[in-house]
């Protein structure tokens, strides 16, 4: 996590949910996080091929030069970017992991707005982790911004995090069958860790693992 934004939004999910995978969504606060708010949004999701724009900031709908709220956020990606992004989602929602991406942003001009992307669940009480908490911040200001919208985007880099070190799916009973392809998995303070030879695949130009940590 580079950006500030990205690092004080974790760090308040993080303290929210306390020992359970995901904080209600009613917990959340716009007053205890209302520097970030231009920048953050909220994900309704119906399965990874279904996921919307609930609420969305005005400094993230400024640089698309729309409002977001209600519309699809698989919308604008590349066909590899969008399927890599739906395992995701679903690693999100049902794994409670937490995600870092890199996005590039592109404008009809060429110009390009190189973001970074957190995503962590938020549990709706008697219909799981539904929702996710989001923010996408300009690494950098460029003048246009605001100006040119971001037609579409790509992913530069990606990085599932495990915010109790291990995945939720783990503690789980063994009839659960985890999502794959798992990504990378991080644990906040420890390695990455050393996965059997040929674990790894690629989708697209992303590097996926199944299995997770084990």
């Amino acid at each position: 996590m580079k950006h500030g934004v990205t690092q004080t939004l974790y760090s308040y999910w993080d303290n929210l949910r306390g020992a359970r995978p995901a904080p209600n969504r009613s917990e959340v606060d716009p007053g205890e996080i209302r520097g970030l708010l231009g920048d953050t949004f909220i994900l309704e999701t119906k399965g990874p091929q279904d996921v919307r724009y609930r609420l969305a900031g005005t400094r993230l709908c400024s640089a698309h030069c729309r409002e977001l709220k209600g519309r699809n956020f698989l919308r604008g990606w590349s066909t590899k970017d969008r399927e890599a992004l739906e395992s995701l989602v679903a690693a999100i929602t049902e794994d409670a992991a937490a995600a870092v991406i890199g996005v590039s942003g592109h404008t009809e001009r060429d110009q390009v707005l190189h973001m970074e992307m957190l995503l962590v669940p938020l549990n709706v009480p008697g219909e799981g982790r539904i929702r996710i908490l989001g923010s996408c911040t300009p690494m950098e200001k460029p003048y246009w911004i605001g100006l040119h919208p971001i037609l579409n985007q790509s992913i530069s880099s990606l990085r599932l995090v495990w915010p109790d070190e291990r995945p939720f799916f783990a503690d789980a009973p063994a009839a659960v069958n985890p999502i794959l392809p798992r990504f990378t998995a991080e644990g906040m303070s420890m390695p990455a860790p050393t996965l059997p030879q040929g674990a790894e695949r690629k989708v697209g130009h992303l590097t996926v693992y199944s299995g997770g940590k084990s």
